[in-house]
């Protein structure tokens, strides 16, 4: 990352860099990394899909949140996130247990099949905690443009006719990012995960970018990357 300038950043009293749609997302990005700022994520108030779009097409992983009020209004909040750590899988180091590599002949992985009934599932099944209404809102918002600089999309795993698992993410550039997922059935979630690392081999993808570091993605071959090593994957994977 070369920058001779650094994008001044807006911080609240409590520390947190504050964004707004009036923020340059990506040269903000970048100077979270070059002010060596120590906290996994940003705030922000306004859902406006495109101000969304932005900070996504940036590296941010975007979520929600509800602030409770004592006078009964709540506030909704955006938590745009760039890990200090984040989990990233490159496909040549996919590792795949043996008890799984026999269940893939019994599934079937669409792209982009049933995004309104994922979507709507992953609410159902964790709730509306970081999926608040005014940010699904966005992210259907979001997909209805061809013109937004990222494009949210699912994965559906299917065994005979049956929905069994699926995810809804977004894609930016060459770049795959999940957002939440589900699954229906014993082992469906990992066959689920290990078919979409196909897909996005296939498709021209530089890598998956899984988010906060959890065993399960280690479990796979996820790698945990810097903050600073994310930044410079994912900015080169937006260039043509």
């Amino acid at each position: 990352m070369e920058s001779s300038i650094i994008y001044p950043l807006r911080y609240l009293p409590e520390g947190y860099v504050f964004m707004t749609p009036f923020d340059n997302c990506a040269a903000a990005a970048l100077a979270l990394e070059e002010t060596d700022y120590k906290e996994d994520f940003c705030l922000a108030i306004d859902f406006d899909p495109f101000f969304i779009a932005r900070l996504m097409a940036a590296g941010f992983l975007v979520m929600s949140g509800i602030m409770e009020n004592p006078d009964g209004i709540d506030k909704y909040l955006l938590f745009p996130k760039h890990h200090l750590t984040r989990s990233c899988l490159f496909f040549p180091e996919l590792h795949i247990k043996k008890s799984i590599r026999k269940l893939l002949p019994l599934y079937d992985i669409y792209f982009d099949r049933d995004f309104d009934l994922i979507l709507d599932r992953c609410v159902e099944i964790h709730g509306s905690g970081w999926l608040t209404d005014p940010f699904v809102k966005a992210i259907r918002e979001i997909r209805k443009h061809e013109d937004m600089p990222v494009k949210p999309v699912s994965f559906a795993l299917y065994r005979e006719n049956k929905l069994a698992a699926g995810e809804f993410g977004i894609i930016s550039g060459r770049v795959y990012t999940s957002y939440s997922g589900y699954y229906e059935e014993d082992n469906a979630g990992t066959v689920q995960m290990i078919l979409t690392v196909k897909y996005l081999k296939e498709n021209g993808f530089d890598f998956w970018d899984l988010g906060m570091p959890l065993d399960y993605k280690l479990t796979i071959g996820a790698r945990e990357i810097s903050r600073g090593e994310f930044l410079d994957l994912f900015f080169e994977a937006q260039r043509e």
